[in-house]
């Protein structure tokens, strides 16, 4: 695998060994001795055109871990504020030693774009582009729901609610779950939710409380993510907490078995409240632990001569 752009890169014999992968980095994780000489002489340039805490330091510690050299570098302190484009950008990167570029941008396709024109031969991993995808992260959610439900996913009821229109995380979700068997319902509000996600293979609900009555295997809450709604968004944030939150009663609604998830950076007492996010049920620090690991099993993927 030279590039992770999109979950859509992925078979599902490709994305099955990348989670068996990220099982046994996970367990390397738990060791005292952590790292491992796997990626020893390979540079990894972290390219973040938006901010990030946990998608960030997850690849750095990720590369560190397999011996790699890591070098981060944010935008706003970059010649891009100078003018410099993303193409001058990744070859000046290549040129001072890049082996790979894990990059998040703003604008959706920028990842693809970097992979497939030519200009670079540096790998490149999606950290996230616009409201397009994320991949490694719906791969550390499948690994998640592995841990606690069962390797095969198949059947699986998962039920993503909140702000589907601009969640890369949800797109992402939806293209790996249902790859891997599962059912998947998407739920939210009318103007955040158009009814294309159903040529992805999801289901379409604008009633969370009817969702949840179907018993859920999986709840996976989503962030309002306010800095992309703009004019999208007509509902006020009370009138979205009464009627989409994951508030105490709601959680109450679920079985003893039920995962809650949540991708982060989460806003207490609006998607989520506080007593949901830290309930046993809660999966929000294990999803951040998985991320370690499946980014390792990412990099040596795409990186390590005998991966």
């Amino acid at each position: 695998m030279k590039h992770l752009v999109s979950i859509r890169d992925l078979s599902k014999e490709q994305a099955l060994s990348l989670l068996q992968d990220a099982q046994e980095f996970s367990q390397v994780n738990a060791r005292e001795i952590k790292k491992m000489p796997t990626l020893r002489g390979r540079t990894v340039v972290n390219l973040f055109f938006e901010n990030s805490t946990r998608t960030r330091v997850s690849f750095e510690i990720a590369a560190t871990r397999l011996s790699a050299d890591v070098i981060n570098v944010s935008a706003d302190s970059s010649s891009v504020t100078k003018g410099e484009s993303l193409r001058d950008t990744a070859q000046t990167l290549e040129a001072l030693g890049a082996d790979c570029i894990v990059i998040r941008h703003p604008e959706s396709g920028a990842p693809r774009q970097l992979a497939d024109m030519g200009w670079i031969s540096s790998s490149v991993i999606n950290a996230g582009d616009g409201t397009h995808e994320h991949p490694t992260q719906a791969l550390l959610d499948a690994l998640t729901m592995q841990q606690r439900i069962g390797i095969d996913l198949s059947g699986v009821r998962v039920l993503i609610v909140g702000d589907i229109l601009h969640s890369r995380v949800a797109r992402s979700n939806l293209l790996l779950l249902t790859t891997l068997g599962a059912e998947v319902t998407l739920a939210g509000p009318s103007t955040l939710l158009p009814d294309t996600f159903t040529d992805m293979g999801g289901r379409i609900s604008h009633d969370f409380d009817q969702s949840l009555s179907e018993k859920p295997d999986v709840v996976m809450m989503l962030r309002v993510q306010k800095e992309r709604m703009l004019s999208n968004f007509e509902n006020d944030e009370a009138r979205y907490i009464k009627d989409w939150s994951l508030s105490s009663q709601r959680l109450n609604s679920l079985t003893k078995s039920s995962l809650v998830m949540h991708p982060g950076p989460i806003n207490r007492g609006l998607e989520i409240s506080s007593e949901a996010a830290d309930d046993p049920r809660s999966t929000i620090l294990l999803q951040v632990t998985n991320g370690v690991a499946v980014r390792m099993a990412v990099l040596r993927s795409v990186l390590a001569v005998d991966a």
